[in-house]
């Protein structure tokens, strides 16, 4: 049977973690496959309550203590990047760990994996959770992202991947600094599954606006020099088919743009990312399993 290993974070957040650990034993009852868990704890400063209730389907919880907080992105790299040289797997699935990434849509990921074999699997979003304003500006994120870089990024880190897809992006720099962006530039197949953005277990959504501009901005960093070139054809076609005053604003906004996009490449970093594994502190497990 294929081993899945789900990987996911979790800052102050060990109500809606240990909800949704309780959700995916069900959710796997009959599911082919051997499932383990690593809860990456991004330097909480709350302290882990003991791990009640019994688990019949997974195999192993355990806990990845991270020195210091890091972030959602640079968590799951430090997961990926230890899985890579350590873990014992098929695929790793990577999941929020506040419900969002509902464990409803675990059976899709798995048997459209197993189905496929050696394709990894990525969770489309068909319907989002948030307000009329906030998924207006989400979509105007992706048709920006799509016009400076041809890539159409419908899904974020809700995911299966293979152990050959791992093992590619583990490598890769960028993934320091942004997720979905590294998967569709460096794997060359996916397929995906509908998904609904589901509501937060107990916290309110910490997705604010500035951090969905980091995000994009992250996004964008992955295909640079791909938006350096079609921002400086925007700016010649400006340039010969504008007059001023709009000309001067229009190229200003480009020039704005592009310089941010590689302000926010300066996240991706290939030396944190080969040495995260130092700030690891110990590796835990709360739950030994019985398969």
């Amino acid at each position: 049977m294929k081993k899945f290993q789900i990987l996911m974070p979790c800052y102050n957040d060990w109500s809606s973690v240990f909800k949704l650990l309780q959700n995916i034993d069900k959710e796997v009852s009959n599911l082919k496959g051997i499932f383990s868990v690593l809860i990456v704890n991004d330097g909480s400063t709350d302290k882990m309550p003991k791990l009640e209730g019994s688990f019949k389907n997974i195999k192993s919880i355990q806990i990845m203590n991270i020195k210091v907080n890091q972030g959602h992105t640079r968590s799951n790299a430090t997961g990926i990047k230890y899985f890579s040289k350590n873990g014992n797997f098929d695929y790793i699935i990577l999941m929020d760990g506040d419900g969002e990434d509902r464990p409803e849509e675990i059976k899709l990921l798995v048997e459209k994996a197993l189905y496929e074999k050696n394709i990894s699997v990525v969770a489309k979003r068909i319907k989002r959770s948030e307000g009329f304003v906030f998924a207006f500006f989400y979509h105007l994120h992706k048709l920006i992202t799509l016009i400076f870089t041809g890539k159409n990024m419908n899904f974020g880190h809700y995911s299966c991947l293979t152990k050959k897809d791992i093992a590619i992006i583990s490598s890769k720099k960028n993934l320091w600094g942004n997720f979905s962006g590294t998967v569709k530039k460096f794997i060359d197949k996916l397929v995906n599954i509908p998904c609904i953005r589901g509501k937060r277990y107990v916290q309110p959504s910490k997705m604010s606006f500035i951090k969905l501009i980091v995000h994009s901005f992250s996004i964008l960093a992955v295909f640079k020099y791909q938006v350096l070139l079609r921002s400086t054809l925007f700016f010649i076609l400006i340039f010969l088919f504008t007059s001023d005053p709009y000309r001067i604003f229009f190229e200003s906004i480009l020039i704005i743009f592009t310089t941010l996009v590689f302000f926010a490449s300066k996240l991706e970093s290939a030396e944190k990312l080969e040495n995260c594994e130092q700030n690891i502190a110990n590796i835990k497990t709360v739950h030994p399993g019985r398969l």
